[in-house]
């Protein structure tokens, strides 16, 4: 199976950055829940940040509508891997 390192560079509004703020917020009240596996030492501005990308990137995977992706997606990198986060 072959391994690709992404990054996205995205752009995002306030209101999201908002709506964001409120979900990291409100699941600071369920300590128990799975969103927590792997993100118990991250700050509250990498919580929101992630969010907000994932929110983009699902959005972009299920709308199919290529206007929306070049509109939040400023750039994209690529890099193959060996599966362990090191370059090829």
């Amino acid at each position: 199976m072959h391994t690709v390192d992404t990054t996205f560079r995205i752009t995002f509004s306030d209101e999201q950055y908002l709506q964001s703020k409120k979900y990291v917020e409100d699941m600071k009240n369920h300590k128990d829940r799975v969103y927590w596996i792997g993100k118990e030492h991250k700050s509250d501005d990498e919580l929101i940040l992630s969010h907000i990308a994932h929110r983009i990137l699902s959005g972009f995977y299920n709308a199919y509508e290529g206007w929306y992706g070049s509109s939040v997606i400023l750039d994209m990198i690529n890099k193959q891997t060996n599966g362990d986060s090191k370059t090829a």
